[in-house]
């Protein structure tokens, strides 16, 4: 009976589609072309933009990526933030895809990447970091720009940091690395970090919660309507799964290392100097637009572009910010990616 009904909604569903699609298809068979660029674009989407979605084993766990441009282009990586996954990019991908090859993975314990038990696996920065360098290996990439944010930024840093010669350029978007971006929002974090009590632990889990994920979308933002809901009802599920919330408060309370290599990670930026463009969300509550003005101390190369915009600033200014990276990467990054 199931099997019956199962078939029965897929036909629906077909003939749902296909009706849809008659008329732009009539019009071609008769004219000879498509009648409209989207037309067009449903019947046969740029294969060089197609979005691949893989995973790749390092170090034992699965680390899942999306992948997509032309195999011999420069490499961009892009890292996500917290509470989110390569699920952020879903629309930046296709358009930076016709020029660059695109690589966006899940941490471990985001997205579907895999999540194993704190027994077994360690969740900090630094073994994030040395994954995500192991996936770039197993994936032939030897040079590659890094877009960085939230979470994604100390990632990318202790990247860059083991070895500096692999990263062409920066696109830093609400990520930190001065102290001057650690404002009210860490006053409870810097407490569990100080006094690593249960109490101060649970203090933290009410950043888990629906309520603060919508809130991290939506802060900030010009126009809350202007954000899907899909974003949050995307990344609450995976938050709740069993035994995540003990994962998320390790990120947290480890983070605290990373505010250590500040000092390190801006000597590192005077000594190299990679082209850098900043796009910063100045309604951030997390990461307010007072840590992206000290890049300019370090960096000689750097263009700085403050967005009326939060956190997730790709989600109401997805398209500023490919064309500022297009534009950016089009100066600075030439060759192949390998």
């Amino acid at each position: 009976m199931a099997h019956r009904i199962r078939n029965r909604i897929m036909t629906t569903f077909s003939l749902i589609a296909l009706a849809g699609l008659a008329p732009a298809l009539a019009a071609w068979h008769v004219s000879g072309e498509a009648p409209d660029a989207r037309a067009a674009s449903v019947v046969s989407a740029p294969a060089v933009s197609g979005v691949r979605y893989r995973t790749q084993q390092v170090e034992g766990l699965d680390i899942f990526y999306r992948e997509a441009g032309p195999a011999d282009a420069p490499v961009v990586v892009l890292l996500h933030g917290f509470p989110t996954s390569s699920h952020m990019y879903r629309d930046l991908i296709p358009k930076l895809a016709g020029q660059y090859r695109v690589i966006a993975p899940d941490l471990p314990g985001f997205g579907e990447s895999a999540t194993p038990s704190r027994d077994e696996y360690d969740y900090t920065f630094a073994n994030a970091a040395r994954l995500m360098t192991g996936l770039l290996d197993s994936l032939g990439v030897d040079r590659y720009s890094v877009y960085l944010m939230d979470y994604g930024a100390p990632v990318g840093f202790r990247m860059f940091e083991a070895q500096p010669q692999r990263v062409r350029a920066f696109i830093i978007q609400n990520g930190n690395a001065y102290d001057e971006g650690l404002r009210e929002f860490w006053v409870p974090i810097k407490a569990y970090w100080n006094e690593p009590t249960k109490a101060n632990r649970d203090a933290l889990r009410g950043l888990l919660t629906l309520e603060a994920t919508k809130w991290q979308y939506t802060h900030g933002v010009r126009d809350a309507r202007a954000i899907s809901p899909d974003t949050w009802n995307h990344v609450q599920p995976k938050l709740d799964r069993p035994g995540n919330d003990e994962v998320q408060l390790d990120y947290f309370y480890d983070y605290r290392t990373n505010t250590e290599r500040y000092a390190q990670w801006q000597a590192l930026f005077r000594q190299h100097q990679p082209p850098t463009l900043i796009t910063w969300g100045k309604g951030d509550f997390i990461f307010p637009a007072e840590g992206a003005y000290p890049y300019q101390r370090d960096l000689k190369n750097v263009e700085l572009h403050i967005l009326d915009t939060g956190h997730f600033a790709l989600e109401e200014d997805g398209d500023t910010i490919a064309r500022l990276m297009l534009d950016f990467l089009g100066r600075h990054v030439s060759g192949g990616g390998r």
